[in-house]
């Protein structure tokens, strides 16, 4: 069964595919690569039709699709039922697919129903001489471990950001039935009460917001109104992914001035997300260990500080700008625009 490779792949309501699943078909393509087996493509979701033409570039060998309004919502009885009628249909030894929160959500379900493993935000793989190990983060992105399995069928997660995405061509399908019986009912989707989106995976640019953008400025005031107007204008100009320090999202418990957009969600470092952003920016950020870890795979990291001597000088950044962030973002704004 280990020369049947399966990647399942859920569309978005445009009914294409996120760069994340199309990065976890560039692994699964390794996979099958490396061990002289053969690539099968699975699709869930309202409809395949744009899907189709973004996974030609791997030359599955057959694409089995899952698709209708019961499938276009997330929800674990109908995802779960779909990717298990499709990975039983490829007689799949190895099951790959992005670790968004769709596939996240079923992953150890359908290694029970399949009788097989799981193992979740895989970051490497080496496949060779019939071998396949892969490797994930442990322990707050601290140690790295390898993982060998003999137990099939193998369930992989892909951390986003890990593999290229893959060439895009078009393809055609076999559609498949899957049970759609459910006692849920969709009633939508409720946008935030917070305003812009600001959280964007697949951004290429990265903007961590620190502590001190609510700190007493130059003048002996806090201007936190002016930063938000900065950050955001940034993010949005950019179409940019923000992000925070622990510091800072802990402040509103403090009773100290915030930024009202910023969430626990938004946190990146120690505790909170590791980011696979191409470039990051850390604004008034020290840049010490805690908010550090979170950075070690962004490309090309860059950070504004009034401080020559934080943690940002010590080898953690590519360019370190010892200026005041409220006129240095002022200025780029005004460039960019």
């Amino acid at each position: 069964m280990d020369t049947k490779v399966l990647w399942i792949g859920f569309t978005d309501d445009s009914g294409a595919f996120a760069k994340s699943a199309l990065e976890a078909l560039t692994a699964a393509r390794t996979i099958a690569d490396g061990l002289g087996g053969e690539l099968v493509a699975g699709i869930i979701g309202g409809a395949a039709e744009t899907a189709l033409t973004q996974i030609g570039g791997t030359s599955p060998a057959s694409v089995r699709t899952v698709t209708g309004e019961a499938f276009s919502t997330p929800r674990y009885k109908t995802d779960a039922a779909a990717a298990e009628q499709i990975a039983k249909a490829a007689e799949a030894g190895i099951v790959v697919a992005a670790a968004g929160s769709r596939f996240s959500r079923i992953a150890a379900g359908l290694a029970q129903r399949l009788g097989g493993a799981v193992d979740t935000q895989v970051t490497g793989i080496t496949a060779e001489g019939g071998s396949l190990k892969v490797a994930r983060w442990f322990y707050r992105q601290r140690m790295i471990g390898t993982i060998e399995r003999t137990t099939r069928p193998w369930v992989l997660s892909i951390a986003p950001g890990s593999f290229a995405a893959c060439e895009e061509g078009a393809v055609e399908a076999t559609p498949l039935e899957a049970a759609t019986d459910t006692r849920t009912t969709s009633l939508g989707i409720e946008a935030g009460t917070s305003g812009a989106q600001t959280i964007r995976p697949d951004a290429d640019i990265l903007l961590v917001a620190g502590a001190g953008w609510t700190k007493k400025q130059a003048d002996g005031e806090v201007h936190a109104d002016v930063a938000s107007e900065l950050i955001l204008d940034f993010v949005e100009t950019n179409r940019a992914s923000l992000g925070s320090s622990k510091s800072m999202v802990d402040l509103a418990s403090e009773g100290q001035a915030v930024l009202p957009f910023l969430t626990h969600l938004h946190q990146i470092g120690q505790t909170g997300s590791s980011p696979r952003h191409a470039k990051g920016l850390a604004t008034c950020c020290h840049g010490e260990e805690p908010h550090a870890v979170g950075w070690r795979f962004i490309n090309e990291r860059r950070a504004i500080n009034t401080n020559a001597a934080c943690g940002w000088a010590q080898g953690k950044a590519d360019v370190l700008y010892v200026a005041d962030a409220f006129e240095v973002m002022r200025k780029v704004n005004e460039r960019l625009k």
